[in-house]
Order: C-alpha cells, then sequence, then structure tokens
C-alpha cells in the first residue's frame, strides 16, 4: 500500500446554505465509501498564496496552477487511486483532481 496525495484544482464553490449543505452531504458519504483507505481528508485551500522561485523570489499568487485543497488515500497502486479520486465531490463543481504517489525519504 502507498499514500496519494489527491490535488484539487478549479472548479466553484457553493453559494446558498442548501448548496453547502449538499455538498458536505457528498464529501461525507465519499468519505464513508473509502473507509480506511482514507487517510487524510485535507482541506481546501484559500486563493491567497506566494510562490517562491528558485532563488528565493517570493511573488504573490500561486506558481504554475492553481490548486483548491487535497486529500490522501492509501491504495495499492495509482490505478486504484485513480479510481477512488473518481467518487470526489469536487468533479460535481467543475474542479480536477491530480493523483500523485507519495514515497517515503525519510
Amino acid at each position: 500500500m502507498a499514500d496519494y496525495v489527491l490535488l484539487y484544482g478549479g472548479g466553484s464553490m457553493p453559494e446558498t446554505e442548501e448548496e453547502q449543505a449538499a455538498v458536505m452531504r457528498a464529501w461525507d458519504g465519499w468519505f464513508h465509501q473509502l473507509g480506511g483507505a482514507l487517510k487524510d481528508g485535507g482541506n481546501p485551500f484559500t486563493p491567497q498564496a506566494k510562490n517562491i522561485a528558485p532563488g528565493g523570489e517570493v511573488s504573490d499568487g500561486p506558481g504554475k496552477g492553481m490548486a483548491s485543497g487535497y486529500s490522501i488515500v492509501t491504495a495499492d497502486s495509482l490505478d486504484e487511486a485513480v479510481e477512488k479520486a473518481k467518487g470526489c465531490p469536487v468533479l460535481e463543481g467543475g474542479a480536477h483532481v491530480t493523483v500523485y504517489e507519495t514515497f517515503a525519504v525519510m
């Protein structure tokens, strides 16, 4: 088993309290579906960011691409992690999910 970071990008935020409640139910249902494979439910990101370039120059805003949140799951393969990610509620809001396998270095 390995850990996989699901990095969310784009999409829209729910506008009404009813939409927010529906989105939270969708997340709760997806987390329940993942069961023990969910290592860290993650959090959304604010749009505020700083970018640090090689050499240490700091600029406002994200680097290449804008991430909007993350979760971490465990799976036996990248393909299995992708299958798990297909149920992610951010996809309903127009966001995309990029799946990265992590590896231990420490």
